[in-house]
């Protein structure tokens, strides 16, 4: 049986944003339920609004951010300005902000980081 493109992209940024978490060691319990707390929303969302199914990977990324913005702090810090002495660490953003194929960007200096859901290739 084949599944509905909302529950096939909700499976997807799940999926992206859990590797990325397990990417930075970020993966424990509290955060998994986080997640799974931003699944339940986007698959509530994406029935609304089918269509917006494609934007959820990277709005489920952008969920977990503020999630644990509250809880742990910023996440995930940025690679490209880790180390420069005159730049605060800060969290990578998720661009689009509402669109598909979403990417971890360095706001300070707009480098495309990764894919949502790749950010272990770039910790190598």
């Amino acid at each position: 049986m084949e599944q509905p493109a909302t529950e096939e992209a909700i499976h997807r940024g799940r999926a992206a944003v859990l590797a990325d978490l397990t990417a930075d060691g970020a993966a424990g319990p509290e955060e998994v339920s986080l997640l799974e707390q931003a699944v339940s929303h986007r698959r509530w969302w994406s029935e609304q609004w089918p269509a917006g199914a494609v934007f959820v990977p990277g709005l489920l990324a952008q969920d977990i951010q503020d999630a644990l913005l509250e809880t742990r702090g910023r996440w995930p810090l940025c690679p490209v300005c880790a180390g420069v002495e005159d730049r605060e660490p800060h969290a990578l953003d998720v661009e689009p902000e509402l669109g598909e194929d979403p990417q971890w960007v360095c706001p300070v200096t707009g480098v495309a980081v990764a894919p949502v859901g790749r950010l272990a290739e770039a910790r190598r």
